[in-house]
C-alpha cells in the first residue's frame, strides 16, 4: 500500500485527509482555503503531499445518487486532471456521494459546537471518502488491476 492524500473539493474550502503508510486508516489532515488562485491552491496541496510523503492523490467526485455526473462532478474531474499536471503524482478519482452527510452525522454524534463542526466538516468528509477508497483497494483481489472511475 501507499500513502494517499484525499481531497474533498469544495467551492470555498478543500478538505484534505491522509492515510496511514500501510493504507489502512484515513484521518482528517488539513483544510485549504479557496482563494480564487487555483495555481496557489494546487501548490499548497503539492506541499502537503510532499510533507506527508504521499504517493497518490485521491479526488472525490460528487456523482448524482443515480450515478450520473453532476455539474460539480465535471468540475472535480477537470480539477483532478489539473492536479495531476501540476503536482506530478498519480491522481485517482473516487465516488464521494453522501460523504458530507456521513461526516456531518459523525460530528453531530461527537457533540461538537456548531462552530467546531463547521471547521472540521471538510477534512472529515475527505477522510470518509479516502477511507472508502482505501477499503475498496484492499478488497480487490491481488493482481487485479484497478479500474479508474469512468463516466457512467
Amino acid at each position: 500500500m501507499t500513502r494517499a492524500l484525499g481531497l474533498d473539493l469544495g467551492s470555498k474550502r478543500i478538505g484534505v485527509a491522509l492515510s496511514t503508510s500501510d493504507g489502512v486508516l484515513a484521518t482528517p489532515y488539513e483544510v485549504v482555503q479557496r482563494t480564487g488562485d487555483r495555481a496557489q491552491e494546487h501548490r499548497k496541496i503539492a506541499a502537503l503531499a510532499a510533507e506527508a510523503e504521499a504517493e497518490v492523490i485521491v479526488v472525490g467526485v460528487p456523482y448524482h445518487l443515480d450515478g450520473r455526473l453532476s455539474p460539480n462532478a465535471h468540475a472535480a474531474l477537470a480539477e483532478a486532471a489539473e492536479l495531476h499536471d501540476t503536482i506530478g503524482l498519480p491522481v485517482e478519482t473516487y465516488d464521494e456521494r453522501l460523504t458530507t452527510v456521513t461526516a456531518q452525522r459523525s460530528l453531530n454524534e461527537m457533540n461538537l459546537s456548531p462552530a467546531a463542526r463547521r471547521r472540521a466538516i471538510d477534512q472529515v468528509a475527505a477522510a470518509v471518502m479516502l477511507q472508502a477508497w482505501l477499503d475498496h483497494r484492499r478488497a480487490l483481489p491481488d493482481g487485479e488491476p484497478e479500474q479508474a472511475d469512468e463516466d457512467p
